[in-house]
């Protein structure tokens, strides 16, 4: 192979600073309403992990306070979780992350997969 080939992919997961509701209602139908993100993402191998997370939450964070105005302060924890999955369960967590609001709403929480955005 002339490059390398690579297929990893990462759950992250992580919350508003201290679990504070700064996702208020006039944002909520810009961004969705709840105190953590879930993310599945393929990961190349020229970023590390924490550039990563480091790159989308100063991103999300930047698009809060500056693009939609929030009018009030904004802030993600600085800790995150990070988990491997294997490409069989890709479609699994894909389903998890893509029904977020229908899991907190109704209450299936997947509780591995949560208890790290505490």
């Amino acid at each position: 192979m002339r490059r390398p080939w690579t297929e990893v992919f990462l759950h992250l997961v992580w919350s508003t600073w201290r679990r504070e509701p700064f996702i208020t209602a006039e944002l909520r139908e810009r961004i969705y309403g709840a105190d953590h993100v879930h993310l599945l993402v393929r990961i190349p191998t020229t970023i590390s992990i924490a550039e990563l997370v480091r790159r989308l939450k100063g991103t999300s964070s930047h698009l809060v306070t500056h693009v939609l105005q929030s009018p009030e302060p904004f802030k993600w924890q600085g800790g995150y979780g990070v988990f491997s999955v294997s490409k069989r369960h890709v479609p699994v967590v894909r389903d998890y992350v893509l029904n977020q609001e229908r899991h907190h709403r109704d209450g299936p929480l997947h509780h591995q997969l949560e208890r790290d955005a505490e």
